[in-house]
């Protein structure tokens, strides 16, 4: 199965509502989307976020990584040969790690078509079956209340919330909707680097002694400050996840090591596919650090390739996979099955997609 051709582009869907974070906001996810095809007819896909404020790519150069620097050097490559292809990836730039998300993607996706196997079963089969959670955007707490009641009676069990703008708002919008929806739904919140150091601890503190039962922190402080991601992690009872601050493998033994964070946070965005996102999980596997699976914002193409290696490690055991179920619609036929927090995942070959619309290729 030889690689003839690399092309690039562009997915665009509205948001259902806007996506607000302490870092951004979104109301339509616009990304750039590659397809690989090869000698025998077959097609992969992969997909790569636009997320300026996190990986530095944006919409022209992840499409000049990829149509200039990567794309060439896989042309006449065999899918065979899989080892070298992610040689030649991963050597081919530094940083870039959505075109390069993109790119690993599709070339898994025909690697499970070259063996006729769904890729979560060539990657350890753990499961076929996930649960996800559900982000809450930050706004005001009285519409994030009415959010996360919605999201509840949809079947939620887990419910991401969105903070670090105003740390003394932050405890409120916590305190109500933990008042709202009870104590039989986990919350989650993250911080997307919005507090200092002692600001994180004073916040999870007063969550403590308010008794709201937050199942995790993520990223309290800013990605480059570990020294205070470990500060926060020492001095507070509540597990702290470490998302921005955890590219790389790397990164990951960093992190661990020196017990900055209890778990990490895996996003194909972040590692540059799923190559090195395994190399991740196997670090954290090896020093029994519990692994969450992320996304950015993207579509269902890079959710599936997402949803694969989650059901795949058992390292990986908590789920943030939902922004297929906050778009406005869903141009994208096969992948992974979404039924609001359940995610099915199928036994076609490769990442299982049949159909894909709303592509403008260059």
């Amino acid at each position: 199965m030889k690689i003839t051709d690399v092309q690039v582009g562009k997915i665009r869907i509205p948001l259902k509502k806007p996506f607000k974070t302490a870092l951004r906001e979104v109301r339509v996810l616009e990304n750039v989307v590659v397809k690989i095809t090869t000698d025998t007819g077959n097609v992969g896909y992969g997909e790569a976020a636009i997320t300026q404020v996190i990986t530095g790519d944006f919409m022209s150069s992840i499409k000049g990584a990829i149509s200039e620097e990567i794309g060439p050097k896989l042309i006449g490559r065999y899918i065979e040969d899989f080892e070298n292809l992610m040689d030649i990836l991963h050597s081919s730039l530094v940083n870039n790690t959505s075109p390069k998300a993109a790119i690993d993607m599709a070339l898994y996706d025909l690697y499970g078509q070259l063996y006729n196997a769904p890729v979560y079963k060539l990657l350890g089969g753990y499961k076929d079956e996930i649960t996800t959670d559900i982000t809450i955007s930050v706004n005001e707490p009285e519409e994030m209340v009415e959010d996360s009641i919605k999201a509840v009676e949809k079947g939620y069990k887990t419910l991401k919330i969105k903070v670090g703008k105003d740390w003394k708002k932050d405890i409120e919008r916590i305190k109500a909707i933990r008042e709202a929806i009870g104590y039989d739904i986990k919350i989650r919140a993250d911080a997307n680097q919005g507090w200092t150091p002692k600001e994180a601890v004073m916040v999870i503190r007063k969550m403590e002694d308010l008794g709201l039962d937050m199942e995790l922190i993520e990223q309290p402080v800013k990605a480059h400050d570990i020294e205070g991601l470990k500060f926060v992690t020492e001095n507070v009872y509540t597990p702290i996840l470490a998302d921005e601050s955890c590219f790389s493998p790397l990164d990951a033994v960093k992190i661990i090591q020196t017990r900055a964070a209890d778990m990490v946070n895996i996003k194909l965005m972040k590692a540059g596919g799923i190559y090195k996102a395994l190399k991740i999980a196997s670090i954290a596997e090896s020093f029994g650090v519990e692994c969450m699976i992320g996304c950015m914002m993207e579509s269902k193409i890079g959710l599936t390739a997402a949803c694969h290696l989650a059901a795949a490690k058992k390292i990986i055991s908590k789920y943030d996979l939902d922004s297929p179920n906050l778009l406005a619609e869903d141009p994208i036929i096969g992948g992974a099955q979404y039924n609001e927090h359940q995610i099915k995942l199928s036994n076609k070959a490769g990442l299982g997609f049949v159909d894909i619309g709303n592509i403008v290729f260059d």
